[in-house]
């Protein structure tokens, strides 16, 4: 097992960073939080080849894999910018897993970025309840999962709802998983087909993180090749692309504290010598490396050892949404009084932290399912 990228990967990540640094991504978030309108990343992750990371070569993709993918999940990260790689990654995994489903062009599309997908999710069974469930509107129950009614010549119709359902604003194709008798099963609908509805939620808190609450009603769309364990495998790819975003704010956050740190000066003394700074950055520093190795645990165990990704991408989205909301508010703390008001934009990063770790179930459903991925496979071994 060698944790180090490859030449490849590098060049990847830098070429992303690249990218993002051309448009001001960060100062776009402050302004459409009054208003303004984001600025359309999607050209550039098609020019880029994002769009069709973990497409066969077949289809037209880079046949990629989950690390590569989460590279540039956490560059985007890094200075918030509001790519909807998040819908679409997971949405073209389920695509290309298998034969059948999609025909080539729609593939191949999805591929380019000519179209755009979105992941619908819906959360798998635990030990606890076998059930897959989905986000509600409000409260702490979970949704059914929506039923899915096949047909003939491979369509389905497909009822229910799915609450703050990530990038399913303005995409082409929903990749939606539901139930049947015989288990969940993945369906792809047009967004703009009859019975479909998809309604702008969130963003007053933060503008980059677009969601949608999705409602099908007797919805008409092909079902898709994936099986159970391909459709479990898209919501922990999920987990693992928004731990990768966090890591990539953490990385902003403490670069941003230690340059303050360094340059300002309190009773004749730069406030990073200050033990209480230290501390609390080294604490950020932490955290951030040990997301940074549990992530690229993630990435190797999707495509290496797949009976460990669930756990692996579930303690990297646990550690990665508690280091996101602590280097946050370190970063707040460091810059004082001014780091908490709209002057700065380290407040931006914070509503960044808290939708990020609600966002599938959330960290504390991570947590749960890291534990009953760790017993059933200790009640295993015994």
């Amino acid at each position: 097992m060698n944790f180090d990228l490859s030449d490849e990967q590098v060049l990847l990540r830098e070429a992303a960073r690249d990218a993002f640094s051309r448009v001001r991504t960060v100062e776009a978030a402050r302004e459409a939080l009054e208003g303004a309108a984001l600025p359309d990343l999607w050209a550039t992750a098609q020019q880029a080849g994002w769009t069709g990371l973990l497409l066969d070569e077949q289809h037209g993709g880079a046949a990629l894999g989950a690390i590569d993918a989460m590279l540039v999940a956490a560059e985007a990260g890094r200075v918030l910018a509001s790519v909807p790689l998040l819908g679409h990654l997971p949405a073209t995994a389920i695509a290309n897993a298998g034969a059948g489903g999609l025909d080539e062009g729609t593939l191949g599309k999805l591929a380019s970025g000519e179209l755009r997908a979105a992941y619908v999710p819906a959360r798998p069974g635990d030990d606890v309840d076998p059930a897959w469930t989905t986000e509600p509107r409000s409260g702490r129950r979970r949704a059914p999962a929506p039923a899915v009614v096949r047909g003939d010549e491979g369509l389905a119709t497909v009822s229910g709802s799915v609450a703050w359902v990530p990038d399913a604003v303005g995409a082409d194709v929903l990749v939606a998983v539901g139930m049947e008798a015989g288990g969940p099963v993945a369906v792809a609908l047009g967004a703009s087909a009859e019975g479909v509805t998809v309604e702008p939620a969130g963003g007053v808190y933060d503008a980059t993180r677009p969601l949608g609450h999705v409602t099908f009603d007797d919805a008409c769309g092909r079902v898709l090749a994936a099986g159970e364990v391909e459709l479990r495998r898209a919501w922990f790819l999920a987990h693992a692309l928004i731990a990768a975003e966090s890591l990539g704010a953490v990385e902003e956050c403490l670069e941003r504290s230690v340059a303050y740190a360094k340059e300002r000066y309190t009773f004749g003394r730069a406030i990073g010598s200050y033990q209480a700074i230290k501390h609390a950055l080294t604490e950020v520093l932490r955290r951030q490396e040990n997301t940074r190795s549990l992530l690229y645990y993630a990435g190797w165990a999707y495509d290496s050892k797949p009976d460990e990704f669930a756990a692996a991408a579930s303690a990297a989205r646990a550690a990665g949404g508690a280091a996101l909301d602590f280097a946050a508010r370190e970063l707040i703390s460091v810059h004082g009084g001014i780091g908490a008001t709209w002057e700065h934009d380290a407040p931006l990063f914070f509503r960044r932290a808290q939708v990020s770790r609600r966002l599938l179930g959330g960290t504390g459903d991570a947590v749960d399912r890291l534990a009953g991925e760790l017993l059933t496979g200790a009640a295993a071994a015994a």
